[in-house]
């Protein structure tokens, strides 16, 4: 009985505070800052502060205390047991503690989420879509076993991002991004390392249930195309965050044959995506790094 009051209980809060729930259950942890802009970006500040104290007080989530003042919104466990079934979530999944939120989680977390926001506010001002369940975090998919290793070697994603662009009359196109949000808390070899593993997802086939028939790459059985990968440098000032991109791209350029051409993979820094967007020529890519592009490639003029 009372696991039902709880799961009606999501309803009577209105849409706009079960998508903040919503948006909780997927991104983990969200500032009141990115929740107003995400759910009421209309509406006043003070509208979404007092959404956020209802869930509050109906115990479905709560706020953690960052340096600063700032209130960092995650779920209760009450809160992931009553939006689990809705959002889809996953069975046994754990809610962060407030100390887990206020810990340095919060920072890569906060981050990711405004690379996604980044995208939004594209979408938003283009006509695109782009809506705040738009990305996932921690995207896994197995490399296979290491020879003499028992468990497989994973990939794992920050987050993968879709993104739909809507072209004159009904020309639609569908893009996909695996993000890779890196904070210089490792050195830049490490994160070549991680960048690495992704034309080994792009080259891992499994067989062809028909013995005639090619084997068939692991990924097509989760994405239409392969996803480029966009890199998103964050916490150095703009010259050291200028010369890590170079530095991971000339590492990158050196382990070119094992870098498949079909895997796209462009690096930015976090300041100018937020400030300019992904539709300004802010990435270099490793094809062809002194080139400007924004995220689709594209050059000046």
């Amino acid at each position: 009985m009372r696991g039902r009051r709880e799961s009606k209980a999501v309803p009577r809060l209105g849409t706009a505070a079960v998508g903040m729930l919503e948006g909780l259950e997927r991104h983990r942890l969200l500032s009141t800052a990115q929740l107003h802009e995400l759910y009421a970006p209309a509406s006043s500040l003070r509208w979404t502060q007092h959404l956020l104290g209802r869930l509050r007080e109906s115990g479905l989530a709560e706020a953690a205390r960052a340096p600063g003042g700032l209130g960092l919104w995650h779920l209760t466990p009450r809160g992931v047991a009553a939006i689990g079934p809705i959002a889809g979530g996953a069975a046994g999944r754990k809610a962060i503690s407030p100390e887990q939120a206020a810990g340095p989680l919060r920072e890569h977390t906060l981050a990711v989420n405004d690379v996604g926001l980044a995208f939004v506010r594209a979408a938003r001002e283009r006509g695109d879509e782009c809506e705040a369940l738009a990305w996932r975090h921690e995207v896994a998919h197995s490399l296979g076993r290491p020879p003499g290793q028992r468990r497989p070697e994973l990939l794992i994603a920050d987050a993968l991002l879709t993104y739909q662009q809507n072209g004159p009359g009904e020309e639609v196109g569908f893009h996909y991004r695996f993000v890779e949000l890196d904070r210089a808390t490792m050195g830049a070899d490490r994160l070549v390392e991680q960048l690495a593993r992704y034309p080994r997802l792009y080259h891992r086939t499994l067989p062809a249930s028909d013995p005639l028939d090619e084997p068939e790459p692991v990924w097509a059985g989760h994405y239409p195309v392969f996803p480029a990968v966009t890199v998103v440098l964050a916490g150095l000032p703009p010259a050291r965050t200028e010369r890590r991109r170079e530095t991971v791209l000339e590492l990158l350029a050196e382990e070119a044959g094992s870098v498949a051409p079909e895997v796209s993979i462009s690096i930015c820094s976090l300041d100018d995506l937020l400030s300019r967007g992904p539709f300004a020529p802010i990435f270099r890519e490793l094809g062809d790094p002194e080139r400007p592009i924004d995220w689709l490639g594209e050059g000046e003029g």
